[in-house]
């Protein structure tokens, strides 16, 4: 496993505040398309609970309200949670540790857990926690960074000489084969993995996005000849061990 720590990020509370500033400063949004590509990967049914542990700004959440999910979102970032409560004040949520959540074990149908994991100060308990609260029955969709990303670390390694950091407080890369022994490890049984670079264009809005940036087009149309432990990111779809 590869890690960049930023000085003084030793504890929870040092990146929690880092997190809170960051959100104030600039925030943390991708696409739409990205957040309703995640959503569709669980085919979710209508009613039932969504939760998206480590929300950022709660996007995801918010679409998935929309989709008629009991969409709950939680943060450890109190200024991340308020943006998205402005934004979906029908959503719950929560200010919280996604290493210690205030919910009950076995009661929730879905999780996402998005590019988050990788910034925790003890990823595993992370993911103990999300088998703790899934239902037997449920799933979990988790996205998380590869080591050895062809477009991504490989590509930067090259170029620079560094390993690619996205200037967040506390970062790691790991492997496809390593991430999954991990997950397994804290009760989480992998049962598809796919590999993640740039999603399609699921609304008008990031239509005309693509059709403005030709280069991120062209990533687009090569993503199929991408080995899967060659991606820049992974999606494990898990349901408990």
């Amino acid at each position: 496993m590869i890690e960049i720590r930023h000085q003084d990020m030793d504890t929870t509370s040092s990146t929690q505040a880092a997190y809170n500033r960051l959100y104030v400063e600039r925030g943390i949004l991708l696409h739409d398309s990205f957040y309703l590509w995640l959503i569709s990967l669980l085919k979710p049914q209508p009613g039932r609970l969504l939760l998206d542990i480590s929300c950022g700004q709660g996007r995801l959440v918010t679409l998935a309200k929309r989709q008629g999910l009991q969409a709950v979102g939680t943060d450890f970032a109190e200024d991340a949670v308020r943006i998205g409560a402005a934004e979906s004040p029908r959503a719950g949520w929560m200010v919280s540790n996604g290493e210690l959540l205030p919910m009950s074990s076995g009661s929730v149908d879905y999780v996402t857990h998005i590019g988050s994991l990788e910034h925790y100060q003890n990823p595993e308990a992370g993911m103990s926690e999300i088998t703790r609260v899934l239902k037997p029955e449920g799933t979990a969709c988790i996205l998380l960074p590869n080591s050895y990303g062809l477009l991504g670390n490989i590509k930067y390694v090259m170029q620079t000489g560094q390993v690619f950091d996205d200037g967040q407080p506390l970062q790691r890369y790991n492997t496809p084969a390593g991430w999954r022994e991990m997950l397994m490890h804290n009760g989480l049984l992998p049962f598809k993995t796919l590999k993640y670079e740039r999603e399609w264009p699921l609304t008008r809005a990031d239509l005309l996005w693509y059709l403005t940036h030709p280069a991120k087009i062209v990533r687009l149309f090569t993503m199929g000849l991408i080995p899967l432990n060659l991606a820049n990111c992974l999606v494990y779809l898990c349901q408990r061990h």
